[in-house]
């Protein structure tokens, strides 16, 4: 490992690969798909991608992205920089997933990621106030989000549009830090998480009312029949008449 800060630019191809030690993608523009140990993730600004030694990952980036890439060094360095912290650290890259960023913190990847960051002093303790940063945030940051809120919001307005932007009011957050901490705590992406209980919501109304297709259909969402009934094969393997006989 020759470098521990780096800058790199991510398109279409895709990376598939492990290496001996741990690694952090913070995003700085562009949405980077990334996946590592059978957690899908999408990094962009304000969320980075905790990727622990060996674990083969891969990533892509349909539309373009530009990110700031942390390659920790060894145990050593690691207590010699972070000494108190190293501990917190550590278990912080051992968890693979997605991590949402505060406005200092990201305030703190734009500044390096404008600096000389081959310059090894600036990587050095540039890469040691972020690990610091990070295992460093109020406990208030870690807590749960609102699951159980959500579901009634998203069931009361099943009808209507619903955008990641709503959901993240519920919980006080950016759109950014919502969609990665509800990745990391659900293991899906906030709409994935929508349709789903929409189309959950859409089966127990088949089953428990009489109402036709097509306004269930809209009482869950979706604008025409053929588009519900695509998305229940999709999901579940039967027509809307299939579920309502079962």
């Amino acid at each position: 490992m020759s470098a521990i800060l780096s800058l790199r630019q991510y398109d279409h191809d895709v990376l598939v690969h492990s290496h001996p030690h741990p690694q952090l993608v913070f995003g700085l523009s562009g949405c980077l798909e990334f996946e590592v140990a059978g957690q899908g993730a999408q990094v962009w600004r304000q969320t980075l991608a905790v990727v622990p030694s060996t674990f083969s990952h891969a990533c892509a980036s349909p539309g373009g992205s530009r990110c700031l890439v942390v390659d920790v060094p060894d145990e050593a360095w690691l207590r010699d920089a972070l000494g108190p912290h190293a501990d917190a650290a550590r278990r912080v890259l051992e968890r693979p997933g997605a991590l949402s960023l505060d406005a200092f913190q990201s305030q703190l990847v734009a500044w390096l990621a404008a600096s000389p960051v081959q310059d090894p002093v600036i990587a050095r303790q540039g890469t040691a106030l972020l690990l610091t940063s990070l295992v460093a945030q109020p406990e208030v940051e870690r807590a749960c989000l609102p699951l159980a809120r959500l579901d009634a919001h998203i069931d009361a307005h099943a009808a209507h549009p619903l955008q990641v932007a709503d959901l993240a009011r519920l919980c006080g957050l950016s759109s950014a830090r919502f969609h990665a901490r509800f990745l990391a705590e659900t293991g899906r992406t906030p709409m994935d998480y929508v349709r789903q209980r929409r189309l959950r919501l859409g089966l127990h109304l088949l089953r428990t009312s009489a109402a036709p297709v097509g306004e269930v259909a809209a009482r869950v969402g979706y604008h025409s029949q053929s588009a519900f009934t695509a998305a229940l094969v999709k999901a579940f393997g039967r027509t809307p008449r299939q579920l309502r006989r079962e």
